[in-house]
């Protein structure tokens, strides 16, 4: 092969790697990605408030049937289910917003939110109904993220 062409592949200096037409081309690809995480931003602040509203009618649903305010284990781990839904629904929000101030997919937050959201699982489990294979892979999902997320923090602190 032409040194010229392998060291224009490596962007090597003195080589440029496209024309200016063609990052013209990724820039509008670039700029139409960004609109997508808007709207998708945007979408998910309308699934947290939707969220907080079905929160808050479930919970005085469940307060105003017999017995008059007090609830069962079955409904305050729904509500805990509830809650913890809001609120991974407000850490997809916030990935998705450091993803436009960045341009970075920020790994640590994602494995944290995987974590919450396989948290929540575990809280809403139904103990008489699951399977001792789901509760292992359940577990071994719990441990990878775990050693994952332990990982990740221990190489930014490095």
């Amino acid at each position: 092969m032409n040194s010229d062409v392998d060291k224009s592949l490596f962007g090597e200096p003195g080589h440029e790697l496209a024309d200016d037409s063609e990052d013209a081309y990724m820039g509008f690809l670039h700029k139409i990605i960004r609109i997508a995480v808007k709207v998708l931003a945007a979408l998910m602040v309308a699934v947290i408030v939707w969220g907080i509203g079905d929160v808050i009618y479930v919970l005085y649903q469940r307060l105003m049937e017999p017995p008059f305010l007090l609830l069962s284990i079955s409904d305050i781990l729904a509500t805990f289910g509830a809650f913890l839904a809001v609120l991974i629904a407000i850490e997809i929000f916030i990935n998705r917003t450091l993803y436009l101030k960045t341009d970075v997919i920020p790994v640590r937050l994602v494995v944290a939110t995987a974590l919450m959201a396989i948290s929540r699982k575990v809280i809403i489990f139904d103990f008489e109904k699951i399977t001792p294979l789901l509760v292992l892979a359940t577990a071994t999902v719990v441990l990878a993220l775990g050693i994952t997320y332990w990982l990740i923090s221990t190489r930014t602190r490095e």
